[in-house]
């Protein structure tokens, strides 16, 4: 999701069904962000109201179902209605209990599909370009008056901040500082369902006229993962050893489940320091900052500047150490190790603070 082109893909698709404004007869949407794709397919079933969903309304699983029964309820007119929708989840799946020639058959329907039904398929990917029916789906996307094609990629975690920015604004029409962004960013991680779960929290909690801000996003999230992951971060970052210890004694005294609490950890780490990563990889390339920047297609500027300064303080040629240290604590805290949980989760303080 560079350059959060999936959202604003999303974005202009979901008006559009929402305003029922110039509906196609095919929709093809595919890619690895389940969310955005979930939310599209439901707005497409209320294009058929309640009461008509009885025999104008099919959702079909892919493994579940074949071509030839596909094509015919896409093929038929609706009962008592305008339209028809017909949803098929997995659609390459068909192939599995086809006798034909599989979703091939597609081919012919593409070329005149029925102007009473809504077709929407739904994958991971896209069929095969240069073979049936991917060749005719690829002529037919310059058909806009017939087709919507649209690839959702799974977001880059670099874009988190932009991206919940940006739903805030969409869903809500609220605003959340970058910084709150960001920390709600490595607090939650790239799962976008429960970014927009906890995005509904905040705008619900805070009061309308005020942005939303890191103080608030503490208070909500602290519910499931503790804030303190965030100061531990900092202070690792600060390289300032005996800060980060204290704060990292504190997290196992209040936790339940010290190995959970590492293993959380970790791949909270693990997050951070890609990131850093990345920059110093590109720094020692020579590339200046914009350069930088522009190379990791991070848009805001706030956000790109913390994680610029952040990885600052650390060379390219630490980082195979600190991956290392994150790998072993990894394993030590599933049982690869005979040291007790806090000498884990200390030790990895101490090596990866340096």
């Amino acid at each position: 999701m560079a350059r959060n082109t999936s959202l604003a893909t999303f974005r202009t698709l979901f008006n559009s069904l929402r305003k029922r404004d110039s509906i196609k007869p095919v929709y093809y949407l595919y890619g690895e962000e389940p969310f955005l794709i979930d939310m599209l397919q439901d707005e497409i079933e209320k294009l058929i109201p309640e009461e008509q969903k009885d025999f104008n309304f099919d959702l079909i699983y892919g493994n579940e179902s074949n071509p030839a029964d596909v094509l015919n309820i896409a093929s038929s007119y609706p009962m008592m209605a305008e339209k028809r929708v017909v949803i098929v989840r997995d659609f390459m799946k068909l192939d599995e209990n086809s006798e034909g020639e599989g979703i091939k058959e597609f081919s012919g329907y593409f070329k005149n599909p029925n102007p009473t039904t809504i077709l929407c398929l739904i994958d991971t990917k896209f069929p095969h370009r240069g073979r049936e029916p991917g060749k005719t789906l690829k002529e037919k996307d310059k058909e806009t008056d017939l087709f919507e094609i649209h690839e959702f990629e799974k977001i880059d975690e670099r874009n988190l901040p932009d991206w919940i920015i940006d739903w805030t604004r969409h869903s809500h029409k609220r605003q959340i500082n970058p910084e709150a962004a960001q920390v709600l960013a490595q607090l939650v991680g790239p799962n976008l369902k429960l970014l927009s779960s906890e995005i509904d929290k905040l705008c619900t909690f805070v009061d309308t006229s005020e942005k939303v801000k890191v103080e608030h996003v503490k208070k909500i999230t602290q519910s499931y993962r503790d804030y303190d992951v965030i100061e531990l971060k900092n202070a690792v970052i600060k390289r300032d050893l005996h800060q980060a210890l204290q704060i990292a004694e504190q997290m196992l005294l209040k936790t339940n489940n010290s190995t959970g609490e590492i293993i959380k950890t970790v791949g909270f780490f693990y997050s951070v320091f890609s990131n850093i990563w990345q920059i110093c990889r590109l720094t020692e390339k020579g590339l200046n900052k914009q350069q930088v920047q522009d190379q990791l297609n991070i848009r805001s500027n706030y956000i790109f500047n913390i994680q610029y300064q952040e990885a600052s303080n650390f060379k390219l040629a630490e980082m195979p150490y600190i991956f290392e240290a994150l790998l072993d604590a990894d394993s030590a805290a599933k049982g690869f190790s005979t040291l007790d949980t806090p000498s884990i989760f200390l030790l990895l303080i101490k090596r990866i603070t340096g």
